[in-house]
Formats: structure tokens, C-alpha cells, sequence
């Protein structure tokens, strides 16, 4: 087992405030967010795009595997994920995730490889994970 960390600061309100996204591995450290970079498309970061990107390499990774214990390996592949945002009826919400993958498997069928993409998509952990609900640990402090 392994567990890896992410982690933001955040100060002031909603709107006005800003905030800081960081992982310990230092890949992203403290890049700044707002609400303008997360719903208006300012410059900096958005939580969003950086689930987005997790879930593509997540997915391209699943896809590598799969396809190579299938004995029929993926020689190169390209995947994008879109998250829309929107609203619910508990304030901003990810509406939807969709991946679109572009590979090039020499030799595969199209049934295979669409068998094999969809197997990756079920199987990614980010897939996975997506569909638990978080736990949480909350602390007041002085």
C-alpha cells in the first residue's frame, strides 16, 4: 500500500479569497487558485483540470496494462479528460467526466482495442475512486 498527498491552503471567502494547490512529491508546489482560475478561467490553477489530467495518465497507465497482459500492447497513446463544472443543487458540482483516448496498436482490431479501452476505463483507479464517497477527518483549532 502506498499513500501519496495533496494539499491546499485557502484564505478568506469564497469569492475573494485565494489559495494555494501543493503535492508532497513537490510535482505542483503551491501553485496559487482563485475563484476566477477555478470557474472563470483566470490565470492559475483549477482543482478541476488537475482531477483531469490525474484521470488521463490514471487511465493511459490502465490501458498500457491491460493491453500488455492481453499480449497485445498499445505502442502509443493519447488521452484527454474533460470535467464539466456546473451547479447542482448544493453549489458548484463536476457535472460529468469524459475521456477520449487516440491510440495506435498495430495489428489490433478495433473490437479489441474498444473491449480493451473500455476495460481500462473500468478498471483505472481513478474510475474506481471516483465513486466513493470521501471520509473525512475534521479539526477545529485555536
Amino acid at each position: 500500500m502506498r499513500i501519496v498527498t495533496g494539499r491546499s491552503q485557502w484564505q478568506g471567502s469564497f469569492r475573494e479569497g485565494a489559495g494555494t494547490l501543493s503535492t508532497a512529491s513537490a510535482t505542483l508546489p503551491d501553485a496559487p487558485y482563485t475563484y476566477a482560475s477555478r470557474f472563470d478561467g483566470a490565470a492559475g490553477a483549477c482543482p478541476e483540470e488537475l482531477l483531469a489530467a490525474a484521470h488521463a495518465a490514471c487511465y493511459n497507465h490502465a490501458l498500457a496494462n491491460i493491453s500488455g497482459l492481453r499480449h497485445t500492447p498499445v505502442a502509443s497513446m493519447t488521452t484527454t479528460a474533460e470535467v464539466t463544472m456546473g451547479r447542482d443543487d448544493q453549489g458548484p458540482a463536476i457535472l460529468a467526466l469524459h475521456l477520449t483516448v487516440e491510440a495506435k496498436a498495430p495489428g489490433m482490431s478495433e473490437t479489441l482495442f474498444q473491449d480493451l479501452a473500455e476495460r481500462a476505463r473500468a478498471g483505472c483507479a481513478f474510475s474506481k475512486a471516483l465513486v466513493l464517497e470521501p471520509t473525512l477527518t475534521a479539526t477545529l483549532v485555536a
